[in-house]
C-alpha cells in the first residue's frame, strides 16, 4: 500500500504514472521539482517522500530532463542533499556522508570513453533562460537571505544557463569610472541611472539593485563591469555612509565579491534583463485570447458610402431639361 504524498497536488501525477503505455518519467520528475521548489521550508516527510521519488526518476531519464532538473535544483536554496550528490550539485564530504572502501584499480586497460550523446552535447551548448525561469531566479534571489545569495551565486556559476554578454571593454571602463565618482558625491540616483545604460537595464530594476540592503545584487552589477576589487570597497563605503559605516558588511561583501565569478555575474543580469522582458509581457497582454482579433475585426468594418447625387450644370434651367 502507498502511503498518501505529503508534497500538495502529487495524487494525479502517482495516480498518471501507473498507467501503461505511456511514459511520463520525464514530466513527473520535472513538475514533482516544480512543485518541490515552489515552497522553502519542507517537513521531513516531503523532503523523504521527494527524495524517495527522485532518486529513481534521476537513473531512468534523459539527459535534456536531468540537465533542466539539476539548473532548477542548483538555484534552489534547500535541495536536499541526497539530491545534491546525485545530480553533482556538491561533493560528498567524508566527515558527514559515509564512504565506502575503494576499489583497487583493475589490471586490465581501461575502458574508451563513451562519446557523448547528442543530448549532452546540446546540453553543454547552455541553455536560453527564458522570461519566466529569469523571473522566478530574480525573485528567489532577492527573497533570500546573505548565506542563501552566496550559495545562488555559487551554484549558478555550475549551471548550464546561457550567460549575458560581456559588456564592452572601453564602455565598461568609463562606466566604472562615472559610478565610483557618483559614490563619493553619494549620488545612488546617478550611480543606478548609470547601471542602467551601460547594463541595459530599466531604471527600476538599476534602482532595486543598488537600494538593496544585502548588497549582493549590486556585487552582481558591478562584477559584470569588471569593476576591480578596491575599487567596490570604496563605492560600498561612499554610496551610502549609513551601511558603509559597518565593517562587518564591507567585509562580508569584499570576500564575497573576491569569490564571485564573472559568469554568475553575467547569468544575474541576464535574469534581470528577463525579468523586465517577463514584466512587460504580462503588463501588455490582452484579457482574452482573442479580444486583439476581435478588435481587429471591428475596426475593419467600414460603413457604405452612398453615392452623391449629380451636380446641377450652371446655365441650364428646368424648362430647358
Amino acid at each position: 500500500m502507498i502511503a498518501s504524498p505529503q508534497i500538495p497536488g502529487l495524487d494525479g501525477l502517482l495516480t498518471l504514472s501507473r498507467r501503461e503505455g505511456v511514459d511520463i518519467r520525464p514530466t513527473l520528475l520535472r513538475v514533482l521539482t516544480d512543485l518541490y521548489v515552489q515552497t522553502r521550508l519542507h517537513t521531513t516527510d516531503e523532503e523523504r517522500q521527494y527524495v524517495e521519488l527522485a532518486s529513481r526518476l534521476i537513473d531512468q531519464v534523459d539527459d535534456c530532463t536531468r540537465a533542466a532538473v539539476r539548473a532548477r535544483l542548483s538555484i534552489y536554496p534547500n535541495t536536499p542533499l541526497p539530491i545534491a550528490y546525485k545530480l553533482g550539485l556538491r561533493q560528498p564530504d567524508p566527515e558527514t556522508l559515509p564512504l565506502a572502501e575503494p576499489i583497487a584499480p583493475a589490471a586490465s586497460a581501461p575502458a574508451p570513453q563513451r562519446p557523448p550523446s547528442e543530448a549532452q552535447l546540446r546540453v553543454s551548448a547552455t541553455l536560453t533562460m527564458q522570461p519566466e525561469d529569469a523571473a522566478q531566479i530574480n525573485d528567489m534571489f532577492f527573497a533570500a537571505g546573505p548565506r542563501e545569495r552566496a550559495q545562488i551565486l555559487q551554484n549558478l556559476a555550475e549551471t548550464p544557463l546561457r550567460p549575458a554578454a560581456r559588456i564592452y571593454g572601453p564602455r565598461a571602463e568609463l562606466a566604472v569610472q562615472a559610478l565610483e565618482m557618483a559614490a563619493y558625491a553619494v549620488d545612488a540616483e546617478n550611480f543606478a541611472r548609470e547601471l542602467s545604460e551601460v547594463l541595459i537595464l530599466p531604471f527600476s530594476v538599476a534602482e532595486k539593485v543598488v537600494k538593496d540592503e544585502g548588497g549582493e545584487p549590486m556585487a552582481c552589477a558591478v562584477k559584470a563591469l569588471g569593476m576591480p576589487g578596491p575599487v567596490f570597497e570604496r563605492v560600498l563605503m561612499f554610496l551610502d555612509p549609513t551601511l558603509g559605516s559597518s565593517v562587518d558588511r564591507v567585509y562580508r561583501l569584499s570576500r564575497l565579491y573576491d569569490v564571485l565569478s564573472e559568469r554568475a555575474a553575467l547569468i544575474m543580469l541576464a535574469a534581470w534583463r528577463g525579468t523586465a522582458v517577463a514584466v512587460t509581457r504580462a503588463k501588455y497582454r490582452p484579457t482574452l485570447y482573442n479580444d486583439e482579433r476581435q478588435r481587429a475585426r471591428g475596426g475593419s468594418v467600414a460603413t457604405p458610402l452612398r453615392p452623391a447625387a449629380p451636380a446641377a450644370q450652371p446655365g441650364r434651367t428646368a424648362s430647358q431639361g
